[in-house]
């Protein structure tokens, strides 16, 4: 038989280390300069921009599946 577990041990060992990783991340996020902030922040913005640019539109006439290859209707 397995070793006799604590479950309120496990949630608050589990939960404090999700709070440590919140932690660093904040950490990393709030000590830096302005500088580095707005360069992350123009990276960020630049890659969003590039995605756009490559974004396919369908025209409005266009059905979205663009059923071009269907049956025909006369």
């Amino acid at each position: 038989m397995g070793d006799v577990v604590n479950l309120n041990q496990f949630r608050k060992k589990r939960d404090r280390a999700a709070k440590a990783q919140q932690r660093a991340a904040n950490r990393a996020r709030t000590g830096r300069t302005k500088a580095e902030r707005q360069a992350t922040q123009v990276e960020a913005s630049r890659g969003d921009g590039a995605l756009d640019g490559k974004r396919i539109d369908h025209e409005p006439d266009e059905p979205e599946g663009g059923d071009r290859l269907g049956p025909k209707s006369d």
